[in-house]
């Protein structure tokens, strides 16, 4: 059956040395619809960002880009504003008729850590090509705040994919129909689209602000930092923000969100004539997010987001982003929020896990 592979396959390429790691894979890394990467022991400082390009391999372009080298085995800041390669500690081996997306996890876009994974051979970031045989890399660039990182940390994941399980609208409308995907009516248009929360039932906070001179983050602190040393509040009493040019913002979705276990969603940015800014997401849902069946009863979707040129007047109810859905191949056998622990399960407003408990 073509579609998103699920927790159960995962396990069995692994086994089958389609997926290979050193150390070996651990348990903790496969979720329900993707499988989690880790940091190797080394970071490269480059001048920029790259891609490795038709019949290139990485190592031989970071020998073009690199200035340094970070040892990262005690634990190593990545500096805000640099841009940083790090060799992951897996590596694939895959089918011809399987391919994979790769995309940050939920805890690192909410810290503006843009992390990217490219590929030997790589055109675009974050796409690995069916029967793709190499080494992984990720790409790091800290845009708000200074991060201390090491060896094993796990900052983006990895969706395998079996032939072309993409919902179009009437499959979307139709699953609707069956299992209500969002609170509310359904915009379905190339997805399921989603709008931006800015008048709350209760009180004005509508969400945070990256303070632009902070201390860094150690990524092993869960539940660790006070918001108020890296965030500042945003309010509003009319149902409306300015988005100032250059500055990263926390906000949240106006409608809850579901995932039916069957069923895996990617969170995709909302056409740029919008406005001038953009949702910088970390796109994976993964089967049962928000799920009555996995403990949940709709979760909204955090919003990252950056404005650009110019600054932009944000409206309560104004569409940001969008869902594609997509089958999975076979129902895992864990859900997000169930079998594994699950951090944003019947979330509202949220910051990272690094951060105390906060807001609404």
């Amino acid at each position: 059956m073509t579609g998103v592979i699920p927790s159960q396959r995962i396990r069995a390429m692994i086994a089958a040395g389609q997926i290979a790691a050193s150390p070996d894979v651990l348990p903790a890394q496969i979720q329900p619809a993707s499988l989690d990467l880790r940091l190797g022991h080394t970071a490269y400082r480059v001048r920029a960002s790259f891609l490795a390009g038709h019949g290139r391999k990485v190592a031989d372009r970071l020998a073009e880009f690199e200035m340094h080298r970070v040892d990262l085995t005690a634990g190593a800041v990545l500096e805000k504003g640099c841009v940083y390669v790090v060799p992951l500690m897996e590596r694939l081996d895959l089918p011809q008729g399987i391919q994979a997306v790769a995309n940050a996890k939920s805890s690192t876009g909410r810290l503006d850590l843009l992390t990217r994974t490219i590929t030997d051979g790589g055109v675009e970031f974050d796409r690995v090509g069916p029967g793709y045989c190499g080494p992984l890399y990720a790409e790091i660039c800290p845009r708000s705040f200074s991060v201390l990182v090491r060896p094993g940390m796990r900052l983006n994941q990895i969706r395998f994919r079996e032939g072309h399980g993409v919902l179009d609208d009437a499959e979307l409308a139709a699953l609707h129909a069956q299992t209500p995907l969002v609170s509310g009516p359904a915009s379905i248009s190339e997805g399921l689209g989603f709008s931006v929360d800015l008048a709350p039932q209760t009180g004005t906070l509508v969400g945070y602000r990256a303070k632009p001179h902070t201390g860094a983050i150690d990524l092993d602190l869960i539940d660790h930092y006070d918001p108020a040393e890296f965030w500042e509040e945003v309010h509003s009493r009319d149902g409306r923000i300015i988005l100032d040019p250059g500055a990263f913002y926390i906000l949240v979705s106006r409608e809850a969100v579901t995932i039916p276990p069957d069923h895996a969603a990617e969170m995709a940015p909302y056409l740029a004539m919008v406005g001038e800014f953009r949702v910088h997401y970390a796109g994976f849902f993964d089967p049962g997010f928000g799920h009555s069946d996995a403990g949940g009863e709709g979760s909204r979707g955090v919003l990252e987001v950056r404005c650009h040129e110019a600054p932009f007047a944000l409206e309560h109810g104004q569409v940001v982003g969008r869902l594609v859905y997509e089958r999975m191949a076979e129902v895992p056998d864990q859900l997000y929020g169930r079998e594994i622990r699950s951090n944003y399960q019947g979330q509202g407003l949220k910051l990272s896990k690094h951060f105390r408990a906060t807001g609404r």
